[in-house]
C-alpha cells in the first residue's frame, strides 16, 4: 500500500532518524524528495556556506551521500584523453578522503559529447559499503566506499553514445540496471551487482529515426511486483528488474533524446517524451503489453521539460522546462495550477525539502518557492563566480550539497559569530 506523502513525512518526523542518506540520483526514492525538516532558504558566496572545495576535472554527476561520505565522479584531462575518477569527501568538512582513477580514456579528446554534457555525467549509486559508477561504454565499476578499492570492473558494454553519456545506474535487489541508448543500438542491461557480470540484456524493439537517449530508470512496485521504468527514444518500457522481461510499454512516435527521470505517485507514472515530441504522459502502470491506447490517463505539451526531471509532491506535479518556465499541475487530472517564468535555462532536476522547492538553473541561480498550488517565490540565490550548474542538488542533515562547474558547496544555516 502506498501511503500519502504527508503521512510518510509525519511518520518520518515522529521516528528516530540518525541522518538522511542520499544514495542515488535524486535521493532515497530517486524522485528528488528529502525528509529534511529545515533547510537553508537563502545563500551567497559569503552567506550560509559551511565549505567550498575545488573538484578536479569536470563532470555533471550529482553528489551522493552515505555514512557521512560524499561521492562524485569526474573526468580529469591528460595529454591525450582523460582519467575517469571517483572521489570521496567528508560531508562535514569537505576534506578529500580518497581520489581514485578507475578508468583511463586515452582517446578522450576525440570522444564526441554535447557542449552541455561531460565525460562523467552519470551519478553513482551507493549500496551499503559499496559504490557503483558508470561511464557509459568507457566502463562500469564497483568500489568500496571506505577506501575506493575496486571490487570489479566491466568493460563489456558497447554502444555509440550520441552527445556523450547521461543515464545513471540504479539498483533493484541484486541487479544493477543501466539504460544504454546510443545512436547505433539501444538496449537495457541488468548486471549482477556482486560480480559485474551481465545477467540480462533486453533490446528496445522500436525504431525511431533518432535512437539516442539519456534517461535514468525508476524502480517502482505495483501489486507486490517490481518494475524498472525505462524511458527511451520512441517509447517507455517497464521491465522485470530480475529477468529483463518486458511488462508493458507506451509508445510516443519520434520522441528522442529523453533525459528526465520518471516520477511515480497517485497511482501514475509521469514520463516526459523528450525532443521532437515534447509531451508529458500520465500512465497507469498496471497493464501488460502495449498499453498506449488504454492506460495513458492524460497528456500535455505545455511547459514540458526536456532536461530536468519532474517533481511530485503529494498530488501536485512541479516542472521547470529548459527555458525557465516553472509549472505546477494537478497530478491526477493534469490541470494547471500556475505557470511562472523564473529566468535562465534549466537542466538540473528540482528538489523538495521542508515544504520548499529548489529550482537550480544552468547559470548558477537557485529559485526557492513554496510547494503550493499558489506560486510564491521566497528567494533567488547565486554565487559571485561564472560557473555553470547542471548537477542536481543533494541533501545531508539539513544541508544542501551543490556541485558547480568547478566546486562542491555545503550550504546550511550558519550561526553568526559572537
Amino acid at each position: 500500500m502506498q501511503l500519502p506523502f504527508t503521512l510518510v513525512c509525519a511518520l518520518t518526523v515522529a521516528s528516530t532518524v540518525i541522518a538522511e542518506d542520499w544514495p542515488q540520483f535524486r535521493g532515497p526514492t530517486g524522485q528528488g524528495l528529502s525528509q529534511a525538516t529545515a533547510v537553508p532558504v537563502s545563500w551567497s558566496e559569503t552567506e550560509n556556506i559551511t565549505w567550498k572545495v575545488a573538484i578536479p576535472g569536470s563532470g555533471w554527476s550529482s553528489p551522493v551521500v552515505a555514512e557521512g561520505r560524499v561521492f562524485l565522479t569526474t573526468a580529469v584531462p591528460t595529454d591525450d584523453g582523460h582519467e575517469l575518477r571517483v572521489l570521496s569527501l567528508d560531508a562535514q568538512s569537505g576534506d578529500t578522503l580518497w581520489d581514485i582513477t578507475v578508468f583511463d580514456q586515452p582517446d578522450g579528446n576525440t570522444v564526441e559529447k554535447h557542449a552541455k554534457n561531460s565525460h562523467a555525467s552519470p551519478t553513482p549509486v551507493i549500496d551499503g559499503d559499496l559504490v557503483y559508477v558508470h561511464f557509459g561504454p568507457h566502463g562500469t565499476a564497483c568500489l568500496r566506499a571506505e577506501n575506493g578499492e575496486v571490487v570489479w570492473k566491466n568493460h563489456e558494454i558497447e554502444y555509440a553514445p550520441n552527445h556523450g553519456t547521461g543515464s545513471s545506474p540504479v539498483l533493484a535487489g541484486d541487479t544493477l540496471i543501466i539504460s544504454c541508448d546510443g545512436r547505433d543500438i539501444q538496449f537495457v542491461l541488468g548486471l549482477n551487482k556482486a560480480t559485474g557480470e551481465i545477467a540480462w540484456r533486453t533490446e528496445r524493439d522500436v525504431d525511431p529515426q533518432k535512437g539516442f537517449s539519456f534517461c535514468t530508470p525508476l524502480v517502482i512496485e505495483i501489486d507486490g511486483r517490481q518494475q524498472a521504468v525505462c524511458p527511451g527514444s520512441g517509447a517507455v518500457f517497464a521491465y522485470d528488474p530480475q529477468t529483463g522481461g518486458e511488462i508493458w510499454r507506451v509508445t510516443y512516435g519520434e520522441g528522442f533524446s529523453v533525459v528526465p527521470r520518471p516520477v511515480f505517485g497517485s497511482g501514475l507514472v509521469f514520463v516526459c517524451t523528450g525532443f521532437g515530441d515534447g509531451r508529458l504522459l500520465a500512465i497507469e502502470p498496471t497493464g501488460t503489453g502495449d498499453i498506449t491506447s488504454t492506460h495513458v490517463k492524460w497528456t500535455t505539451k505545455r511547459g514540458v521539460p526536456r532536461s530536468a526531471s519532474l517533481l511530485l509532491v503529494g498530488e501536485e506535479l512541479f516542472a521547470a522546462d529548459d527555458t525557465g518556465i516553472a509549472t505546477c499541475l494537478d497530478a491526477v487530472t493534469g490541470e494547471t495550477h500556475w505557470q511562472e517564468r523564473m529566468g535562465g535555462n534549466f537542466s538540473a532536476s528540482p528538489l523538495f525539502a521542508a515544504g520548499l522547492i529548489y529550482f537550480q538553473n544552468e547559470q548558477g541561480t537557485a529559485t526557492v518557492v513554496r510547494a503550493s498550488k499558489t506560486f510564491e517565490e521566497l528567494s533567488q540565490n547565486s554565487f559571485s563566480g561564472e560557473e555553470r550548474t547542471f548537477a542536481s542538488l543533494a541533501v545531508h542533515e539539513g544541508a544542501l550539497l551543490l556541485r558547480s562547474e568547478g566546486h562542491l558547496y555545503r550550504i546550511e544555516e550558519v550561526a553568526p559569530a559572537g
